[in-house]
C-alpha cells in the first residue's frame, strides 16, 4: 500500500474480524478485504495469539511490533477498530444537498443535532419553503442558479465548510441521536478518510416495506467493515457520509465527480482507496432513510442505480465486471452441470494440489488449499448466479423458464435461486419466501436493465463482460 506510514496512536484497540481464520498455529491467516491469504513472521505470532484470546473487546498494541502489526491487520481488513463513543462537541459541519421536499428537509435538520449546517438548494423550483426551513433551524442556505446534481451540491457545501470534518447528509435522511459520537472516534486512526453509518429504511407497511426493511439498497448490514473494491463491502452510499477534509484537499474542492448524477459516491470512495486512504463502515451509528415504497418508483430507482455502471466502468476499468470466475471453477461447474461429479471432484482435486504447492511452508497447506478451492468454486457459482439475475437477466429468465426441461438450465437456476433462499433464511423472514424471491428478482432485473441501457448508450460492454482469470486475491505474503 502506498502513502504515508500512518502509525496508530498508543492505546488504539483492534479486534479480529469474524471472517478471519488462522492456520498452523497462527503461521498464516485467511480473510481480509479483499479476501486473501497472508503469512506471518514468527515475531508476530505472540501478539496474534493474544489478539485471538482477547476476542470482541480487542487489544491495543503495547509494543512497536504490536502496533505495526495492528496497522497491517486494519489496512487489509483482517481486523476492525474497537472504539467507544465519544461525546461532542465535534468539529464537524453538516452539508445537506436539497431539491424540493421541504418536509423531508425539516425532519433532517431536526435530527442532525447541534452542529453547523449548510443547506445547498440545488435550484429547487420553489425555493421559499427550503429557505424558511433552513432559517427556522439556524442553518446557512446557499442556492445553485441551475440544477447541477448532488455531487455538485456536496462540493459546494464542502468548499464553504470551515471545519476539519464534514458530514454529508441527504435531505431524506435522519441521523439518530449520538451518530457523530459513534463515527468521530474512527478518525483517531490517521489513515481513515471517511466513515459511513448504517442507513435503515423508516416505517411503511405492506410486503414492499417489509422487504425494504431487510434488503434496502442503502443498508450495508450489521457487520463493521473496511470498504474496498472486491471486498465483502465494495462501497458505501453517500446518503450519509462523514469525511476528513484533509483527505480531499488535493482535489481542489471537487471531491465528487460533478459529471456523474449517479454512482458519484462509489467513484469517490474508490478514489480515496486508490490514494491510500481507508474508508470504514460503522453499523453502530444508525440513520433513517425515507424509502420509495410505490412499486413503480421503487423499480425506477433501482434502474437508475444500474445506469451508473457504464460511467464507473470507464473511470475504474475492470472493477465493474459482473462475474470473475477462475478457469478451474468454470471447469468444475461445467463438469457438474454435465452430470459428471467424479470428473468434477478430480478437477477440483487437481486445482487444490497445484495450489498446495504455493503453501509448502505451511504444515496445514494441503488443507488450506482444499478450503480455498471449495470456497472459490462456491463463490464463483454464486457470482455467476448473481450476474444471471442482474446484468445477464435475459439469459437468467430463459434459464428459469427452461429449467424443467434442461439440466444446464436447472444448474443456472440453482445458482440464481439458492443464494436467495439463504438470504431469506438469514434475514428475510418478515416476508414470505415467495414474495421475497419475486421482489429480489424484480430488484435485480431493474438494476440490470439500467446497466444494459447505460452500456448501449456508452457503446461499451465493459460493465457486462465477465473477467475470467485466476483469483488475484489468493496471495501469500509476509506480514
Amino acid at each position: 500500500m502506498t502513502g504515508p506510514a500512518f502509525p496508530l496512536p498508543p492505546g488504539f484497540r483492534i479486534a479480529l474480524d469474524r471472517g478471519t481464520s488462522f492456520w498452523s498455529d497462527g503461521r498464516a491467516a485467511a480473510g481480509g478485504s479483499p479476501w486473501k491469504v497472508v503469512r506471518f513472521a514468527d515475531a508476530a505470532r505472540p501478539y496474534l495469539a493474544e489478539l485471538r484470546r482477547a476476542g470482541a473487546p480487542g487489544l491495543a498494541g503495547r509494543s512497536p511490533t504490536g502496533r505495526a502489526l495492528a496497522r497491517r491487520l486494519l489496512d487489509h481488513g483482517f481486523a476492525h477498530p474497537v472504539l467507544a463513543p465519544r461525546a461532542g462537541p465535534h468539529d464537524v459541519t453538516v452539508v445537506i444537498p436539497a431539491f424540493g421536499r421541504p418536509g423531508e428537509l425539516e425532519r433532517c435538520l431536526a435530527a442532525v443535532g447541534d452542529v453547523p449546517v449548510i443547506v445547498v438548494d440545488d435550484a429547487s423550483p420553489d425555493p421559499g419553503p427550503l429557505r424558511r426551513a433552513a432559517a427556522a433551524h439556524g442553518a446557512r442556505l446557499v442556492r445553485h442558479p441551475r440544477n447541477r446534481g448532488p455531487a455538485a451540491a456536496r462540493n459546494t457545501g464542502l468548499r464553504l465548510a470551515g471545519t476539519p470534518f464534514v458530514a454529508f447528509v441527504d435531505s431524506d435522511c435522519r441521523p439518530r441521536d449520538g451518530w457523530l459520537d459513534v463515527l468521530m472516534p474512527h478518525f483517531d486512526d490517521p489513515r481513515v478518510a471517511a466513515v459511513a453509518p448504517r442507513i435503515v429504511p423508516a416505517g411503511g407497511t405492506g410486503p414492499l416495506a417489509r422487504y425494504e426493511a431487510v434488503r434496502s439498497a442503502l443498508d450495508m448490514g450489521a457487520r463493521p467493515a473496511l470498504v474496498r473494491p472486491g471486498g465483502r463491502l465494495g462501497f458505501v452510499p453517500a446518503a450519509t457520509l462523514l469525511i476528513r477534509v484533509a483527505a480531499v484537499a488535493g482535489a481542489e474542492g471537487n471531491a465528487f465527480e460533478e459529471n456523474m448524477r449517479l454512482g458519484e459516491d462509489v467513484d469517490f470512495v474508490w478514489r480515496l482507496g486508490d490514494l491510500g486512504w481507508n474508508v470504514r463502515y460503522e453499523p453502530r451509528a444508525h440513520v433513517e432513510h425515507t424509502s420509495r415504497l410505490h412499486p413503480v418508483a421503487w423499480a425506477r430507482r433501482r434502474h437508475e442505480y444500474g445506469t451508473s455502471a457504464a460511467d464507473l466502468a470507464r473511470r475504474h476499468p475492470g472493477r465493474l465486471a459482473p462475474a470473475r470466475p477462475s478457469p478451474w471453477s468454470l471447469a468444475v461447474l461445467g463438469l457438474l452441470t454435465g452430470g459428471r461429479p467424479g470428473a468434477a471432484i478430480a478437477c477440483a482435486g487437481a486445482a487444490a494440489a497445484l495450489l498446495a504447492r504455493r503453501f509448502t511452508w505451511l504444515p496445514a497447506g494441503k488443507g488450506l488449499a482444499a478450503t480455498i478451492t471449495v470456497r472459490s468454486v462456491a463463490a464463483d457459482a454464486a457470482g455467476l448466479g448473481h450476474a444471471l439475475r442482474r446484468e445477464w437477466w435475459p439469459a437468467g429468465l430463459l434459464a428459469l423458464a427452461a429449467a424443467p426441461r434442461s439440466r444446464p438450465a436447472r444448474a443456472a437456476a440453482t445458482a440464481m435461486l439458492a443464494p436467495l433462499a439463504l438470504e431469506w433464511a438469514r434475514r428475510g423472514r418478515t416476508v414470505d419466501p415467495v414474495r421475497y424471491t419475486v421482489l429480489r428478482l424484480a430488484e435485480d432485473i431493474a438494476y440490470g436493465s439500467g446497466v444494459t441501457a447505460a452500456s448501449v448508450r456508452a457503446r461499451s460492454a465493459a460493465a457486462l463482460r465477465p473477467d475470467v482469470r485466476f483469483p488475484r486475491t489468493l496471495r501469500s505474503g509476509r506480514g
